[in-house]
């Protein structure tokens, strides 16, 4: 089974194995709009108690999860708005997550880099026959979706399993659902024992699915 890693999905980088090196689009070069972006966050920041803005390579989160629930609500709405007024005529996109505001180049998402991944298996002849995909926020959908489109691709030989798992309960486009991060580990920690041997028992663990049509 060839194993995947994705990075950090703004700046399009993936690697085929862990022994390979980090193979990083060039998607988004124009980062110009950083210099209208972090004055605003660093206002925001400074008003709302518990927030902090984390500086990627290729975009600027503001994150609210430690303020006041209901303020840092407030203030991610309103600082929404804001940027998205000054980012008008920019090449920037700006979204609102699980507990961040997000800024980002525009034409870059997760769903993009699922699909140039699952294509280049595809065109190299090893097609996928297992993809586990999961995430917390909106931002996935593109990526579940994009993963359901590419695996009823006809040159595929056979189709493969997906697992799409959000995490939480809510509506998405994915079948399954975990409660929390902690669920998460106990998979992934449960599916690398798989991999190396059978285990007698795996942990405990309640993944649960619904019809969100």
């Amino acid at each position: 089974m060839t194993k995947i890693s994705l990075g950090h999905f703004l700046f399009s980088s993936c690697r085929w194995s862990k022994d390979s090196e980090w193979e990083t689009s060039t998607v988004g070069a124009d980062l110009e709009w950083k210099k209208i972006v972090e004055p605003v966050m660093s206002l925001y920041r400074e008003a709302t108690d518990g927030s902090s803005i984390e500086p990627k390579e290729s975009a600027l989160v503001w994150h609210h999860q430690d303020a006041d629930p209901d303020f840092g609500s407030c203030q991610a709405k309103e600082l929404l708005d804001h940027l998205e007024s000054v980012l008008a005529n920019e090449p920037a996109v700006v979204n609102r997550g699980q507990h961040i505001v997000e800024v980002k180049p525009q034409g870059v998402s997760k769903g993009l880099v699922a699909e140039k991944v699952l294509s280049r298996m595809i065109d190299s002849g090893e097609s996928p026959d297992f993809v586990m995909c999961v995430g917390d926020d909106k931002s996935d959908e593109d990526m579940f979706q994009s993963i359901l489109t590419s695996v009823s691709n006809p040159s595929l030989p056979v189709a493969p399993e997906i697992f799409a798992c959000t995490v939480g309960r809510k509506p998405s486009k994915a079948k399954y659902y975990l409660d929390d991060t902690a669920d998460v580990l106990k998979l992934l920690k449960g599916l690398g024992t798989a991999t190396i041997s059978k285990p007698r028992c795996l942990p405990r663990l309640k993944v649960s699915f619904e019809s969100n049509a």
